[in-house]
């Protein structure tokens, strides 16, 4: 068995009063992860809160939780904190900043890059999500991945794996997957309860970006920009910007798509999309990001147009590079 994943099982069972988190702004992989993390929490009888800095975003409000999700912390301090699927120990945000420094850590996570923050670290890059590491810990403790607890996985996986089709849908988490159906997933709901969740303001907010959109390096890099006065404008919030830089990674020309999104006037998210070998990886963390391979983001502290201009400036040096 991983020594890591020894460590967590040993910990998990010997312990009590845990703090389950993840990264801000959470995406379905956060947010199954800390679900089914709270189903195995609760099958073994201890006490947990789950907590997150931005709380549950609205399109995932379907899923059921094994309890709310939090955007306080309690008042005591957890006897030991479980940091999910955060490249390193800002992601969870302000809040839990100084949690981390004063609370026994347990790093669960699949990102390239990760410094291992926690006193107890089982990174694996190759999952394919958190959400089928924490599949494999329900596993060895014997906990049948039935009902809420495979809906709060399914999520994971099919959220990052872009609907199992990026290349981290391994033979593996396709087993887990056909045994999640086995054990009576109905995952056509599932896709369904994921899916239908827009609004008429969301999809005029992807008109108006998608319509503004910009290739450079003939045609090679996809650009889109989300400012505020959009935002305002479509009545949308960061949410609603959720698989926007797909489309654009979806033109045949485009190696590198960009998203820069404009949270605040000089605090501007990017996001960097690819397909195969181009490593966007690489370019997020010399930005002060990460992420993997195809998938990859960052902050930059910065007007949207000094951003724009240093993130085109090095995917085209990368992709130069390559030629």
């Amino acid at each position: 068995m991983n020594k890591n994943l020894e460590q967590v099982l040993t910990t998990i069972k010997e312990n009590d009063h845990f703090l389950v988190t993840s990264h801000i702004n959470p995406d379905g992989d956060a947010i199954g992860a800390m679900a089914a993390m709270g189903y195995i929490l609760q099958s073994l009888q201890k006490d947990f809160v789950l907590f997150n800095e931005s709380g549950l975003p609205q399109r995932l409000a379907w899923l059921k939780l094994p309890a709310p999700i939090t955007q306080e912390l309690p008042e005591t301090d957890p006897q030991w904190l479980i940091v999910l699927d955060s490249g390193d120990s800002s992601r969870p945000g302000e809040k839990i900043k100084d949690l981390i420094g004063r609370v026994k850590t347990i790093n669960i996570d699949h990102h390239l890059g990760n410094p291992g923050f926690g006193l107890i670290n089982w990174v694996e890059p190759q999952s394919s999500s958190v959400g089928e590491m924490v599949a494999r810990l329900a596993q060895k403790l014997d906990i049948p991945l039935q009902g809420a607890l495979a809906e709060a996985i399914f999520l994971s996986i099919a959220s990052d794996t872009g609907g199992f089709s990026f290349g981290n849908t391994t033979p593996e988490v396709l087993e887990l997957t056909a045994h999640l159906i086995r054990q009576g997933l109905d995952y056509a709901q599932i896709n369904a309860q994921m899916q239908k969740q827009w609004s008429l303001n969301k999809v005029k907010l992807h008109g108006h970006v998608l319509k503004n959109a910009e290739l450079h390096l003939n045609g090679q890099i996809g650009l889109i920009t989300i400012t505020q006065e959009i935002l305002k404008k479509t009545e949308t919030t960061i949410e609603d910007c959720e698989g926007l830089v797909n489309y654009i990674r979806n033109i045949k020309s485009v190696k590198v798509a960009i998203s820069l999104r404009e949270d605040e006037p000089d605090k501007i998210k990017f996001s960097l999309r690819s397909y195969g070998n181009v490593n966007v990886q690489q370019m997020a963390s010399s930005l002060g990001g990460g992420g993997h391979r195809n998938a990859s983001g960052g902050t930059l502290e910065m007007s949207l147009t000094q951003a724009k201009e240093k993130i085109l400036d090095i995917v085209r040096r990368y992709l130069r590079g390559k030629d």
